[in-house]
């Protein structure tokens, strides 16, 4: 008799084979092949299969979006409802992607490896959370009246941005989208969204749902296509009015350019991290603190902006908790993405896992020490999958220790005091995330206050709520996704003046 696992196993499986993927860019409320015919293999990091051919848009088809998304901003058939209206929309939007919770999973899996069970209990209600979150908060925000002399009336409103562009990364393609197009689209904008080349599946059937829950066309436009060419023609675009995105420092310098070169339109930027995970020798509690430590650079593959990658550890713990991290990498050894007991999947293209794999030959050649992983893994054949590892022996200036490597490799780092943790913690260039575990309170409140992140974790990591505001410091991005703040980068302030007779 099969296990139960087993048996899911296999129901996944057949229902990849029978998924209806869509496949074409969807422009001013329908599906559309790119003007000039052009598609691109959508290829699965699984097992290296081709799952569709993918609309390959270029920059005619975003002058097609963009104008869309302008005449729809202009007629004001979103901008123009009432709040409560828009509301009511995006909270039917958010219904229909729980309804289809396990379709986008499924699609999620499929498109960039990541395991099925993190997909569905992750990926999917956090999307349609997302959704519903600033679905609720549109009509509860308030204009303002200044304090200005009794012969004058000066209100401050708040007014939506305009065509808003968005670009997100691959590996939380549904909640980085819904991130950004839930606020802007709350706000009263109209969205053009480039989803990553690797992963564009889950963006365009988000589009579907959008217009069967009530979003009219031209109000959100999804076109797949690649950066240097679709990326490139949206942040140019002269009548995008911001350009929002999610990456690579790298790439997220970019998109300063092109506003310069453009209109100066609005730029926010999410972008690398190389967070420090720090345990102090007055931790207590060593088997969280390693626990957490694991979860931060093993979980969703190692694919993760705030990944826990430098782990800080105090001479005085270190060997105990470097060596229950050993034994906790063995639980992340990498499966198949469709077994629902598989907690590692696959990378998200075999050209990235070449990328991991190459951080992991530096690593070694400049003097630190694998002590479990650094190879590939072939539990899928034809998948691109790394096995979880582990370097001891790392110093600030190697450099697995200073970029940004989005796989799972940790680097261990010692420490002998509080002030070298934090000179080692803030020794970067990037300033995403920062984590301190303590039980000194007094010690936890010294370190969280001198570490330059713009999310520091005290005693957890990767805590998340969407009433908390997300986003770095220094080369980490600029701006904040998540809670009320996010509306300060989809919304102008307009100041209208008064004089009473």
């Amino acid at each position: 008799m099969s296990s139960p696992s087993a048996d899911a196993f296999a129901q996944w499986r057949q229902r990849a084979e029978s998924l209806n993927i869509r496949s074409q860019a969807f422009i001013d409320g329908r599906f559309t092949d790119a003007l000039d015919g052009r598609r691109f293999d959508c290829v699965s990091p699984i097992d290296g299969r081709v799952i569709a051919q993918v609309a390959e848009g270029g920059a005619a088809d975003i002058d097609r979006a963009v104008a869309a998304a302008r005449r729809a901003f202009e007629d004001r058939r979103w901008a123009g409802l009432a709040p409560a209206r828009r509301k009511a929309v995006l909270l039917a939007f958010a219904d229909q992607v729980a309804r289809h919770a396990e379709e986008l999973a499924l699609l999620e899996s499929l498109d960039m490896g990541k395991p099925i069970s993190d997909a569905l209990s992750v990926d999917s209600p956090a999307t349609a959370r997302c959704l519903r979150w600033y679905g609720e908060a549109v009509d509860k925000l308030y204009g303002e009246i200044a304090p200005t002399a009794d012969d004058t009336i000066a209100t401050i409103t708040r007014e939506p941005l305009g065509v808003v562009g968005v670009v997100v990364p691959w590996n939380f393609p549904m909640i980085m989208a819904a991130w950004k197009i839930a606020p802007a689209l709350a706000a009263g904008n109209s969205v053009v969204l480039k989803p990553a080349e690797q992963s564009p599946l889950t963006a365009l059937r988000l589009a579907e749902l959008a217009a069967e829950a009530g979003i009219p066309a031209g109000v959100f436009n999804v076109v797949p296509g690649f950066g240097p060419v679709a990326g490139q023609a949206l942040g140019l675009h002269p009548d995008v009015d911001g350009a929002f995105f999610t990456g690579s420092t790298e790439v997220g310098k970019l998109f300063l350019h092109y506003s310069s070169q453009s209109n100066m339109k609005r730029i926010g930027l999410e972008c690398g991290g190389k967070s420090a995970h720090i345990v102090m020798d007055r931790c207590q509690d060593l088997e969280a603190a390693a626990s957490a430590a694991a979860g931060a650079i093993f979980f969703n593959q190692g694919e993760m902006c705030t990944a826990g990658s430098r782990l800080v550890l105090h001479k005085a713990v270190k060997d105990q908790v470097l060596e229950r991290l050993v034994a906790l990498a063995a639980g992340y050894s990498p499966g198949h993405p469709l077994h629902p007991a598989t907690t590692m999947g696959a990378l998200v293209d075999h050209r990235h896992a070449e990328r991991v794999l190459g951080y992991v030959d530096k690593g070694r050649a400049e003097g630190a020490r694998v002590v479990c992983g650094g190879e590939r893994a072939e539990p899928v054949p034809g998948g691109a999958y790394v096995q979880p590892t582990i370097f001891d022996q790392v110093t600030p200036k190697m450099t697995i220790a200073r970029e940004e490597i989005f796989g799972p490799v940790l680097a261990v780092l010692t420490v002998d005091s509080e002030e070298e943790a934090i000179a080692v913690a803030n020794d970067s260039d990037y300033g995403l995330a920062a984590a301190v575990w303590s039980d000194d309170v007094s010690q936890l409140h010294r370190m969280t206050r001198r570490l330059r992140a713009g999310v520091v974790y005290a005693n957890c990591y990767d805590a998340d709520d969407l009433t908390v505001p997300f986003g770095g410091f220094k080369q980490s991005g600029i701006g904040r996704d998540k809670s009320l703040h996010a509306f300060d980068k989809y919304t102008e302030l307009k100041s209208t003046w008064l004089r009473l007779r």
